[in-house]
């Protein structure tokens, strides 16, 4: 006595499982917002990176300043501020360079038309990859958490 196909278990019907080509979909998928959401954590956690080097130069460019009003001169070095072994996000010393009178040639930091940025002292990070290079026009720079026009501006070089 034969079966009628409705009899039939849902194996031998191929109606109960995955095919292949429905796991593979599945997997590329999950892979798919996997990337999207590894890229998205990492441009946050820069973000973020970027806002306490705002911060940080902001606090130490604060204290240089009641350093310089208390001493009557400004400090020599980011030591004189207590600033000496803090790091940036990056694990990275901040870079401090005072002008005595006018710029320091080959050191003060430059924008696009080579006219230094600041008139009383160079402030900055190197950002994430750690380079950089005195005019804020070539790329190490553009990644660097810069003081720029005294102080009216704190933050990327690359948008300065």
């Amino acid at each position: 006595m034969s079966r009628a196909p409705s009899e039939y278990p849902d194996r031998i019907r191929g109606g109960w499982g995955w095919t292949l080509i429905e796991i593979l979909f599945g997997l590329a998928i999950v892979g798919v917002l996997s990337t999207i959401g590894l890229y998205a954590s990492q441009d946050a956690r820069e973000k973020r990176r970027v806002t306490q080097a705002i911060v940080d130069i902001r606090t130490i460019e604060a204290e240089i300043e009641s350093y310089a009003l208390a001493a009557r001169r400004p400090p020599s070095s980011l030591a004189d501020v207590g600033w000496a072994a803090r790091l940036d996000p990056w694990g990275r010393p901040y870079r401090y360079l005072r002008f005595d009178g006018i710029a320091w040639v080959g050191q003060a930091r430059l924008d696009r038309f080579d006219v230094p940025i600041n008139t009383t002292y160079d402030l900055y990070s190197m950002g994430r990859d750690g380079e950089t290079v005195v005019s804020l026009q070539l790329p190490p720079s553009w990644d660097d958490v810069v003081r720029a026009t005294d102080g009216a501006y704190v933050g990327l070089a690359s948008r300065f």
